[in-house]
């Protein structure tokens, strides 16, 4: 097949507006596409930045969008992306218009006649459950993503849990909806470090094992459920400590309770990418406690680093991990979570072995090989066929 035009429509990337893992799947996928492919990416800008700029060879074509809440704001932005998109499409038609999440389903809307993908990375029931079914932001939000899914001409999603759920809550056939995952470039996230160093600058000496959070700090991720497992885990690691890296809503919630632990929990925030990648490889073990976790990038990343992974088994964790040989998979509260901790750390040189078995899982998520799943799926498009016979 001939090179593809492809335009990527996403509230957020690695080179503007960033806010979780949204960012760096959407980013890493255009740029392992734009090494065969021309692509180019729709996203909001920070008011500092050019509109439009090349990064390693995807072209990113910036809006700054504004709205009282974040239904108003996806909104104008939609409006904003299909303006620059109408603007490009003047120097060639495109192939393929590729919608991520439900926050442009406007400009999905408007430019619906077209070979239109969209990507499900979650869904608003995953993200909140029924905590937030009367609030007005999850309806309007979830509406989207029904409509979404009914105009676009194929779906994919980044887990076979995923796609089980968004077929149940929008009732989406089969034929129209595929996996495929999120993928992972492990070098960005493996150093050689001296851990023992890296552990004194925050305040952990060589003795005292590392535990390790990293991501945001909401609800779903479930950072609460770690530290409500502290208390069972120094019953028998009295001397383990744990790191959050990360920020959200929960943050000071999560900072007031910690003091009961005197001094071993600590909140760091966001980490610059290479601190946090330099940290990560000083650990001894991660934890991912999430209640909803469509896919878990997070898990690569630990992986990554060589790292043991305590998980909680649901969506693509539970998928991802072979329970004792890669991960040690618990259930969705406290008591079983500080049991796998627990487990971890009485043997920390099988730990580290389960962090390697997951090194070696690696290669299926590279993302070349993403991005080579990907342009098959969008071959399978009528109209993007038809164009390329």
């Amino acid at each position: 097949m001939e090179t593809l035009r492809l335009a990527f429509f996403c509230w957020e990337s690695l080179y503007s507006v960033r806010v979780g893992g949204l960012a760096m799947a959407a980013t890493n996928l255009a740029e392992s596409l734009a090494r065969e492919h021309e692509v180019h990416y729709f996203t909001p800008g920070l008011r500092t930045q050019r509109k439009n700029i090349e990064k390693r060879g995807v072209f990113y074509h910036r809006c700054w969008p504004s709205g009282a809440n974040i239904v108003d704001y996806c909104k104008n932005m939609s409006l904003k992306m299909v303006e620059d998109y109408l603007a490009e499409e003047k120097n060639g038609d495109f192939d393929i218009l590729h919608f991520h999440d439900w926050h442009p389903t406007e400009a999905l809307h408007l430019l619906q006649n077209r070979p239109t993908v969209l990507t499900f990375h979650s869904t608003e029931y995953g993200r909140n459950g029924n905590n937030f079914g009367d609030w007005w932001e999850y309806k309007e939000i979830s509406g989207k993503e029904w409509y979404a899914a009914l105009i676009c001409r194929k779906i994919t999603t980044i887990s076979q849990a995923l796609r089980k759920e968004a077929m149940w809550l929008y009732n989406i056939p089969d034929w129209k909806i595929k996996v495929i995952p999120n993928g992972i470039e492990p070098e960005k996230f493996h150093m050689n470090v001296d851990a023992e160093k890296v552990k004194k600058e925050y305040g952990v000496n060589s003795q005292e094992p590392l535990v390790f959070y990293m991501g945001r700090l909401v609800y779903q991720k479930g950072p609460d459920l770690l530290l409500q497992a502290v208390p069972k885990i120094l019953e028998n690691h009295k001397n383990a400590k744990f790191l959050f890296a990360g920020d959200g809503d929960m943050r000071s919630y999560l900072e007031g309770w910690s003091k009961d632990f005197g001094g071993r929990v600590r909140f760091l925030g966001y980490l610059p990418d290479m601190e946090f990648v330099r940290l990560l490889n000083s650990v001894d073990l991660v934890v991912i406690p999430s209640r909803n976790e469509p896919f878990g990038l997070v898990l690569l990343e630990a992986w990554s680093a060589k790292k043991g992974v305590v998980a909680t088994e649901v969506g693509g964790l539970s998928e991802n991990i072979e329970n004792f040989v890669d991960g040690v998979k618990v259930y969705v509260n406290p008591e079983s979570i500080a049991w796998g901790v627990n487990y971890c750390l009485n043997d920390l040189e099988a730990t580290k072995n389960m962090g390697k078995k997951g090194w070696g899982k690696l290669g299926k998520f590279r993302w070349e090989n993403i991005a080579k799943e990907m342009t098959e799926y969008y071959k399978t498009l009528p109209d993007t066929v038809a164009k390329h016979q």
